[in-house]
């Protein structure tokens, strides 16, 4: 597949992924895996060991290259400059099993729905798309985005900012396909499987759970489109679920399995990774280990400046600064932002409140004098959640959410 039509394609993408989803065998991978060019160019990121190779892959514009099989893709932070919706050939890719799916058919694709259930279900994307149609602006956020940061160094993708993403979800609440399915009385947990797989007998598949009440709350859902077309496929083409608020382990993609049980689910996804220190700042002194840990779930308040890079040289005079910023689900009440290293702050315009999950725009004109400036932001949820000064620290690299600075000249 050329790169030209992989660019046509994602423009009119209802023509390109219509009757049936093909990447085993397209020129677009190598190897069945390959990306469909590695670039000789390279980009370093601000962190340690941080140059990466630019890639593309089917469907996706140039990309931060992390790993190869299977593919971690990461969007290059300049795109949060382009909307408050990040694009589907710009957003982030995350997968933890090389035996992803190369093909898949949505005309035989089936969701099963099973376990502590009153009539186990066969479900088609034709009998999902009848199902009354819910949609979300949501942020999807890797747990670990930003690890590359963390100091000391910690274990892991050594991601900067750019693993996470904004768009408008289309799909079926999760809450109508259980009561379709009629949950039995007992159940405690909702697990979910996707199509990838691991490519080793004694690697772990990649299983997520969550609790009864929080599958039914109606806002989780199943979603088959992503900014009015369909999901990209690496990022889960068909079906994938959509967890507003909760870091992006919880959000399977080419979901194809949902088990309703009785019991706390044991699985090495849930009981032993993507796990937290269990206090209110999901932290520890750095280089120790927690004395105990809790799933991971919901988002820490974050903001950015997007609108200049660190270490950049503007122009003395009036500079018009934005970015964005979100939480976990109370949304987003007011940004500060600071020119002078934190010592005064001064209250950004909020742009368009797209829902309690999305970003939320901010601007704030600023005249900058000839010299160095270190800008600060800071955000404030409507759930009282402050952004910390100091960056707090985890062994697994999770929930960075300190006050980002940007370095800039102005001449």
């Amino acid at each position: 597949m050329p790169a030209d039509s992989i660019e046509k394609g994602q423009r009119e993408e209802h023509d390109v992924i219509n009757r049936r989803t093909l990447i085993k065998g397209s020129s677009a991978f190598v190897a069945g895996l390959g990306p469909l060019s590695a670039l000789a160019d390279t980009v370093t990121l601000p962190i340690g060991n941080g140059e990466r190779p630019l890639v593309k892959y089917p469907q996706k514009r140039t990309m931060i290259g992390l790993t190869q099989r299977p593919p971690q893709l990461e969007t290059p932070f300049s795109v949060f400059n382009e909307g408050v919706i990040t694009p589907n050939d710009a957003f982030f890719v995350r997968y933890h099993l090389a035996g992803i799916p190369l093909e898949i058919d949505p005309d035989t694709f089936t969701l099963a729905v099973k376990g502590k259930v009153d009539k186990p279900l066969q479900l088609k994307l034709a009998d999902l798309k009848r199902m009354p149609a819910v949609e979300i602006v949501a942020v999807n956020q890797c747990s670990g985005n930003s690890r590359g940061f963390f100091e000391p160094r910690v274990a892991g993708g050594q991601l900067a900012n750019g693993a996470m993403g904004n768009a408008r979800w289309r799909g079926v609440s999760l809450k109508a396909v259980l009561d379709l399915a009629g949950v039995q009385a007992g159940a405690k947990q909702v697990t979910f499987n996707g199509l990838d797989g691991p490519v080793l007998d004694k690697t772990p598949d990649f299983i997520k759970a969550l609790d009864i009440g929080h599958a039914r709350d109606g806002e989780v859902m199943l979603a088959y489109q992503m900014n009015g077309a369909d999901l990209p496929f690496l990022n889960g083409y068909p079906l994938r679920l959509v967890v507003p608020g909760y870091y992006g382990t919880y959000w399977v993609k080419h979901l194809n399995e949902i088990t309703v049980i009785d019991t706390v689910f044991d699985g090495f996804w849930m009981k032993t990774a993507y796990r937290i220190p269990d206090n209110d700042c999901a932290c520890v002194e750095p280089g120790t280990a927690p004395k105990a840990t809790v799933p991971i779930g919901r988002f820490t308040v974050r903001s950015f400046i997007t609108s200049v890079a660190d270490g950049a040289k503007v122009k003395a005079g009036e500079e018009l600064l934005k970015g964005i910023a979100f939480d976990g689900g109370t949304g987003i009440k007011e940004v500060d932002v600071s020119t002078d290293d934190g010592k005064t702050w001064k209250p950004a315009k909020l742009g368009q409140d797209l829902g309690k999950y999305s970003f939320r725009e901010w601007q704030l004109p600023v005249t900058l004098s000839a010299g160095p400036h270190v800008l600060k932001v800071r955000a404030t949820s409507n759930g009282g959640k402050v952004q910390p000064e100091k960056a707090t620290w985890n062994p697994a690299g999770y929930m960075r959410n300190v006050i980002e600075a940007v370095h800039v000249t102005a001449a």
